[in-house]
């Protein structure tokens, strides 16, 4: 299934320390109701699905009309959310009638400290949690998205049988794109991969011997080893991005200009299938962490 993903804001209640957005919210307008329709119109004779994304789309006024729009044009629409206005439970139920059929939340933590500290808002894991709560109690498939960073990789596998016991089929730990926020804060906010590892690995285990789906996202082969087929990159479906400029592409830009390999890849086995990791955290550690597998 192709897909088309919306900016359709980017303003947002939390102000996450590794956010890839960083100011964008202050320095760029948000798209008007006719150039986001305009975008669904012209898009739907080629695209399936469409992802509303940001920031933080539910703090558009009129989201729940847009969300039924798309609907009516035919459209497999799924959220990205921080999740705090789901724990409203009437938001939930327009969102869900107006035609919403996926939800991924962002949780960062597996308690309100880490996770309101990484947000940079209080109340925002009580929030989100509930959104959660209620989403699923609605019956609505909910993944959620972890971004990897100093505060809470030692924490992954609590953070994964607690995103299980909360009931979530299928989570991701992404580690972070080093721009906007994480390149503002890399210097204590981005770890090095070679550390995080033994604990994105545990994180994984204990989903698949739970029986849930996980995911990993810019992390290369070399450093999964037998977790390798928890590449989300197998499956990232043909996508086109509406942010401030148009990637027509994403999956090709991805590969060819957003990631990098270095000098020892073309030795992988792996060399034709791996992406590398974001040309941004080569550029600032090095090549040292990523060996090739023979």
């Amino acid at each position: 299934m192709n897909r088309v993903d919306i900016k359709v804001s980017f303003k947002c209640n939390n102000r996450c320390k590794f956010c890839v957005q960083g100011d964008k919210r202050q320095r760029h307008r948000d798209k008007s109701d006719d150039q986001i329709k305009a975008i669904l119109r012209e898009s739907s004779n080629i695209y399936e699905e469409v992802v509303f994304t940001g920031g933080e789309v539910t703090l558009r006024p009129n989201i729940i009309e847009l969300v039924g729009y798309a609907q009516e044009l035919g459209y497999k629409i799924q959220i990205q959310t921080n999740g705090r206005m789901f724990a409203y439970k009437d938001f939930c139920v327009n969102m869900i009638r107006a035609g919403a059929d996926v939800f991924a939340v962002s949780i960062h933590g597996h308690n309100a400290k880490l996770h309101d500290y990484l947000t940079s808002a209080k109340g925002s894991f009580e929030q989100s949690t509930t959104g959660i709560k209620n989403l699923l109690a609605l019956g609505k498939l909910v993944v959620t998205n972890t971004v990897i960073n100093k505060m809470n990789y030692r924490l992954l596998p609590e953070i994964a049988n607690f995103l299980i016991d909360l009931g979530i089929p299928q989570y991701q730990f992404a580690f972070p794109h080093i721009l906007g926020n994480a390149l503002e804060n890399k210097d204590w906010i981005i770890p090095r991969k070679k550390e995080v590892m033994p604990y994105v690995k545990r994180g994984l285990e204990i989903g698949i011997k739970r029986g849930r789906l996980v995911k990993t996202e810019a992390i290369p082969h070399c450093l999964l080893g037998k977790y390798s087929k928890c590449m989300a990159e197998r499956l990232i479906p043909q996508t086109k991005v509406f942010d401030i400029k148009v990637n027509e592409n994403f999956n090709r830009w991805r590969k060819e200009e957003g990631k990098l390999k270095g000098p020892n890849c073309k030795e992988c086995k792996y060399f034709k299938c791996c992406e590398g990791p974001w040309r941004e955290y080569p550029r600032i550690f090095g090549w040292d962490e990523f060996k090739p597998v023979k």
